[in-house]
């Protein structure tokens, strides 16, 4: 880690990051999938492992010239998919999916353990806080309300309403002007390498992995100042710094 550097502003992604977004929309994917082939005698497992497929699919292929769309209905398109593969062409059930999943997922929003604390530690510090998402207003403002976060951030910086993606570093040089800050005074936390720490490497800040699931840094990739595998973690390497 860096020996010394005064950051005033911390930023924080927030799927995977503060919460366990992949157990919480593969569980609602699960859920409905069950429910389905109790109904039809389909492979429920099948259908799920279509329907992530299909979702990680649609996240990949994102651009900044996509964001304007509408994710209810995506998430329309990507059960017909998945149900599609399965040899079900129901629009009546397509809808129905839909509405499912979505409720399904919003009751598997649970913060990480210590994710508030620290969250709660960096503003009695004085520190601003920003959060960065890649995420849609239509979902992403009910879930930073249902995470119960919100008062702890000072900006909010959600793709479709910034215009912008990550790994742009004008997104996370966007994020810090805002704050009021610099990214050589900022820092950036994320789960994701190349949306969360290339962009915010290539913009100044001080960057901190938190590679949970223990991946591989891609090949020749610039190494981040801090590498986590757990909040806790995250904590004592902020708290460390000046």
């Amino acid at each position: 880690m860096e020996a010394v550097r005064r950051i005033d502003i911390v930023l924080f992604d927030l799927d995977d990051t503060l919460h366990d977004d992949t157990l919480a929309y593969q569980s609602a994917a699960e859920e409905v999938a069950y429910e389905i082939a109790a109904e039809h005698g389909i492979d429920a497992l099948q259908l799920k492992a279509a329907y992530v497929a299909a979702a990680e699919g649609f996240w990949k292929r994102l651009t900044p010239e996509n964001l304007n769309v509408e994710l209810a209905r995506v998430r329309k398109e990507l059960w017909e998919s998945a149900l599609g593969s399965v040899g079900i062409a129901d629009a009546a059930l397509v809808e129905r999916s839909a509405r499912l999943y979505a409720d399904y997922r919003k009751r598997r929003y649970v913060l990480f353990p210590g994710a508030a604390d620290l969250l709660r530690g960096l503003k009695a510090r004085g520190k601003r806080l920003g959060l960065v998402t890649n995420g849609f207003s239509e979902t992403h403002r009910e879930k930073i309300a249902l995470l119960r976060i919100g008062e702890y951030f000072d900006a909010v910086f959600i793709a479709d309403e910034v215009g912008m993606l990550k790994p742009d570093p004008l997104l996370f040089a966007h994020a810090c002007t805002t704050l009021g800050g610099s990214p050589s005074a900022s820092a950036m936390v994320g789960d994701r390498y190349e949306r969360d720490v290339r962009g915010a490497r290539e913009a100044g800040l001080f960057t901190i992995w938190l590679n949970l699931h223990d991946e591989p840094m891609p090949p020749g990739a610039p190494v981040p100042d801090a590498t986590c595998t757990n909040i806790a973690e995250v904590e004592r390497v902020l708290f460390a710094l000046a």
